[in-house]
């Protein structure tokens, strides 16, 4: 049975956070963010890691699967209508992370101290604060 994009978009209404309304799109970036920057903290050194650090210790394949998740983040900023010059920064900090990410050992110490999810979430707040700052929640 084929669904039509009517009830396509019906369906995801229905579900909490699935719409292509800012504040859905805010709440999946941010949620993405949350997992792959921070996940736990390591105690002693209070630093947030999250999937970025732990699955890019993997070789090649670790550093593949974060940059397809931070290009995923880069493409719902597309969906909000961000500038190209936006667009641009977003991508430079996933292939930069991805670059040297994959170098070994020196790559993993980059990828904990460069976050380049954090960095593009940044620029996602700045342009929905200011487009659609009906978005805009209160940290606490």
């Amino acid at each position: 049975m084929a669904i039509s994009p009517n009830q396509f978009e019906a369906a995801a209404r229905a579900i909490p956070g699935m719409g292509r309304d800012a504040a859905s799109v805010r709440r999946r970036i941010e949620a993405m963010e949350q997992l792959l920057e921070g996940l736990f903290v390591i105690p002693g050194i209070n630093r947030r890691v999250g999937l970025d650090t732990i699955v890019g210790l993997i070789p090649v394949i670790g550093d593949l699967a974060t940059a397809s998740m931070g290009a995923w983040m880069v493409w719902e900023a597309r969906n909000l209508g961000m500038s190209k010059w936006q667009l641009t920064r977003m991508a430079a900090n996933v292939g930069v992370d991805t670059l040297v990410g994959a170098i070994p050992f020196a790559g993993d110490i980059f990828d904990f101290a460069f976050r380049s999810n954090t960095r593009n979430l940044r620029i996602i707040r700045r342009h929905l604060d200011r487009h659609h700052p009906s978005t805009a929640m209160i940290d606490g």
